[in-house]
């Protein structure tokens, strides 16, 4: 009698929560529903705070008047900002937990081209220094510290980072900080960034850093290839991220997974693992569609990429260490590739030579192991692979199956090129180097189900207008 007391509670809980949100819609000019990893009790709109979509007025104040405004339900359900029809420039801003972030489809956000908006903070712990310049970074865009429970999302609702002026700045020499990234969430848990369009973002795209159960999906993002280091999406020292079904231009790595920056990363010890990448489209011109590293030195572990396509990108799966990293790239597992016209279909190497200052470890050697590539094709392709471990330090456990690729005309004569490295394959075309024999084998791909994949959206709704 009370387990069918409990179902029955629960059953007519729904139902008036459906009746709620039908009488809500019935008053509301139009009602909006979006999948997430929690719905809000509360819901406020823009112009509830003064807000102005007139794309000239400044609605920074609004942004941040609002979410210190609804800060204060984070034990009480929680709330939802939704940004309605118009375009609304705006200064960066901070989220909070327990927050859902809605961008109408008819919405686009501006971002502030004045440098007085935006506030200096320190460099990433694991990086040390800026990226840009030493020292001090203007905030990103859309930030967040130390956060439970946060959604970015909308109805593919744009953001315009009106970057132009920053990428001038950044080749004429005239930054002196470090330039904003369009959203970066640090020490953070349970973070959805889902079903929005990003623009002419000012330097990297989404950043989610020092944080778990972080869900990536539906995103696109767009950047003219010269754009100055306008990485799609960056999981920097995360674990348990899942990144599906978005559609990437850019004008640098299409995805980039990171972990801090020579003895600072070391240091600073957290490694991204735990990874899923799936569903991806990218065009990358000139770096990757899929890169590992450069800055890797907390570690990169178990990464798992699949169905994966790319056109016109220099080249698609891309690893970039060094000796002064140290940590390690192990685990890495990918099937399902589709690439049409390549520089490279492969690029593994240990000469990337960056460093954030003369300090670092010239004896902090990367380990690169267990590297396994299944289920690809790829067409019109100049260098079907470098391969280039370190003189002393052998990149090991590097497994190619069922790979065929189709050179170009303009094909390098020697479509491999391998050097202290170890591996096998099977069943690849054209013909690998010597240091990749043949060995009837299928490489390996994990059929256990990662924490983060088990996480599933809810179905939330919200009125955009009220009568």
């Amino acid at each position: 009698m009370e387990l069918y007391h409990k179902s029955t509670c629960h059953f007519l809980g729904k139902l008036i929560i459906a009746l709620t949100w039908g009488i809500l819609c019935l008053r509301a000019a139009e009602c909006i529903e979006y999948e997430a990893l929690s719905c809000r009790k509360h819901t406020a709109l823009l112009t509830d705070f003064g807000g102005k979509g007139d794309g000239k007025t400044s609605n920074t104040e609004a942004f941040r008047k609002a979410i210190h405004e609804l800060s204060k339900f984070a034990t009480d359900g929680g709330a939802q900002l939704i940004v309605p029809p118009g375009k609304w420039l705006t200064g960066p801003f901070n989220l909070t937990s327990k927050f859902t972030l809605y961008i109408h489809q008819d919405a686009v956000l501006l971002v502030s081209q004045d440098e007085a908006e935006w506030d200096l903070i320190p460099p990433l712990p694991s990086y040390g220094i800026g990226r840009d310049n030493p020292g001090p970074r203007f905030i990103s865009f859309i930030f967040g510290t130390n956060l439970t429970d946060v959604v970015i999302t909308g109805g593919n609702g744009t953001i315009d980072g009106q970057g132009q002026l920053w990428w001038t700045k950044f080749r004429q020499g005239q930054m002196k900080n470090t330039r904003p990234y369009m959203i970066e969430i640090m020490f953070s848990d349970h973070v959805q960034i889902s079903n929005l369009t990003l623009i002419n973002s000012p330097s990297w795209n989404v950043h989610p850093i020092y944080s778990s159960f972080v869900i990536i999906n539906g995103l696109t993002i767009l950047a003219p290839f010269h754009a100055p280091n306008t990485d799609g999406i960056d999981p920097d020292s995360c674990s348990n991220t899942r990144i599906e079904d978005c559609y990437i231009v850019s004008g640098d790595d299409c995805i980039a997974v990171k972990s801090g920056y020579d003895e600072y990363g070391i240091a600073f010890g957290m490694p991204t693992k735990h990874l899923i990448i799936r569903n991806l489209t990218c065009i990358s011109p000139s770096s990757a569609v899929i890169a590992l590293g450069s800055e890797m030195s907390g570690g990169i572990q178990d990464v798992r990429a699949e169905n994966i396509g790319a056109i016109g990108s220099e080249s698609g799966l891309r690893i970039k260490t060094a000796i002064g990293r140290g940590a390690y790239v192990k685990d890495v597992f990918v099937r399902g590739m589709t690439l049409q016209t390549m520089k490279y279909t492969f690029w593994i190497t240990g000469d990337y030579g960056a460093h954030p200052d003369d300090h670092y470890d010239r004896k902090a050697i990367p380990v690169i192991q267990g590297i396994n590539i299944k289920d690809t094709v790829a067409k019109n392709v100049t260098i079907a692979g470098k391969l280039a471990g370190i003189d002393g330090d052998t990149f090991n456990g590097i497994c190619l199956s069922n790979v065929a690729i189709e050179m170009s005309q303009q094909a390098n004569q020697l479509p491999w090129n391998c050097s202290n490295i170890k591996g096998v394959s099977s069943q690849v075309t054209p013909q690998p180097c010597a240091l990749l024999p043949h060995k009837k084998i299928d490489c390996p791909f994990p059929t256990d189900t990662l924490p983060v994949d088990n996480i599933q959206f809810q179905t939330c709704a919200a009125a955009t207008t009220m009568h």
